[in-house]
This record gives structure tokens, sequence and C-alpha cells, in this order.
């Protein structure tokens, strides 16, 4: 069984968690010459607000779409991460994660978790719906303490 990690899938959420997440991210690169992917998913606002919204939010979505293409290429750029494997989806972010996870043939997605306790752990988060169900290894790196 190898036990390398060959690709390495980083989810982030741009906030300046992110960092601490990468950072973690990029010392396991180092240590298994891994190759390094990076994506950030958007829930639609439809999503977000159930749908029952009365007006368009395409002009909001937009903005939101190229607000974060812009964090998350200057969020790639300071981790070498190439154009090409750098990704910006749509969705629900641990269906849209696993997907990618398995597009690329990732062996390790990295999140970061706010280790949550209690009833906020109960109705779940990003971190624990990517944990479930995931095509590979998950490492949840505790942030936001």
């Amino acid at each position: 069984m190898n036990a390398a990690f060959n690709h390495i899938l980083i989810a982030v959420d741009l906030t300046e968690d992110a960092h601490h997440v990468a950072d973690k991210a990029c010392a396991l690169r180092s240590a298994f010459s891994s190759q390094l992917s990076c994506t950030h998913v958007i829930e639609p606002l439809s999503l977000a607000y159930g749908g029952d919204v009365p007006m368009d939010l395409s002009t909001i979505q937009d903005q939101l779409q190229e607000t974060a293409r812009i964090q998350l290429d200057e969020f790639a750029e300071r981790l070498n991460i190439p154009v090409e494997q750098r990704h910006l989806v749509f969705g629900r972010p641990e269906t849209e994660i696993h997907g990618l996870a398995e597009e690329i043939n990732a062996d390790l997605i990295v999140v970061g978790s706010h280790g949550r306790h209690g009833l906020a752990l109960l109705l779940g988060s990003t971190a624990n719906g990517v944990l479930q169900g995931s095509p590979c290894d998950v490492l949840a790196v505790r942030v936001g303490e």
C-alpha cells in the first residue's frame, strides 16, 4: 500500500483561515513531493436563501464569482499553484469537493474545520460534509481559534 499523497486538493473558504489550511497542505506537499490543486465552492444564493428571494440575484452572483476568482487566484499564486489546478465551482460544497477530488484523482483533501461542538456539530459543517462520503483521505485542519 502506498502511503504517499500524490495529489492534494486544498478546499478553502478564502478567509484568513485559508492560509493556515494552506500551510498544512504545503508541508505535506513538501514531504511527499505532491501535486497541489485548490478549490473554492460558491454556493448559489438561491440555495443559501432557500430559493424564496423575490428578486433577481444574478448580478450579485456574478459579483461574488468575480471577487472569488480574484481571491482564489491571489491565494493560489502565493502557493505556486498553476492556473489549470485552480478550481472555482458552484454548488453544495461537500458535493462539489467530492466530485472534483474524483475528477482530478486527488488522494487527500485538506479543509479547514472550526471544531464545532454540541448543536453546531449535530447540524453539520462543510468539513464534516467533506469527511462523510469522501472518495479519499481528508485532513481537517483546526482553524478560527
